[in-house]
């Protein structure tokens, strides 16, 4: 229940090109506490709570539980959630052994598209296609429970 993951910025759109799926995605946070968040999401048809624990010194791995539950109480646990509902579109793109999700976010954070990649150790070597932009691995302001009170529209660029 480990999740070791690393985070991209995204340079251009042609990882479209090369996606076998993708799916829309709102998510909320019960608590955005960066300790232990509580998130609700919807993906597609489906409805998960994820509970996550802080990340380590590297910002490489935290502490990850995951229930699916019925896409009824997604939605009415969404309602409940703090300010700043995240809504993207998730495309998933197979590089060798391993899986990037590809996020492109919209509404308050249109601009935004940030590739991740989860790895089974931090020392994973892994391929870097060239779409794949600066590393925020460990920068909170990537995260989505920060994009969710603190949108990339209102950022300085």
């Amino acid at each position: 229940m480990i999740e070791i993951e690393r985070k991209f910025l995204v340079k251009n759109n042609s990882f479209k090109e090369v996606s076998f799926k993708q799916n829309h995605i709102a998510q909320g946070y019960l608590s955005s506490v960066p300790d232990r968040t509580v998130r609700v999401r919807i993906k597609g048809n489906k409805g998960f709570l994820t509970i996550k624990g802080a990340s380590n010194e590297s910002g490489l791995s935290r502490f990850e539980w995951e229930k699916e539950i019925p896409v009824q109480e997604a939605t009415k646990l969404l309602d409940l959630c703090e300010k700043g509902v995240i809504d993207k579109t998730r495309y998933e793109v197979k590089m060798g052994e391993h899986l990037y999700e590809i996020d492109v976010f919209h509404g308050n954070n249109e601009g935004l598209i940030i590739a991740e990649i989860e790895l089974q150790s931090e020392n994973d070597v892994f391929e870097k296609p060239n779409w794949l932009g600066a590393e925020v691995t460990g920068d909170i302001k990537y995260y989505n429970a920060y994009l969710s009170k603190n949108p990339f529209s209102e950022w300085n660029h």
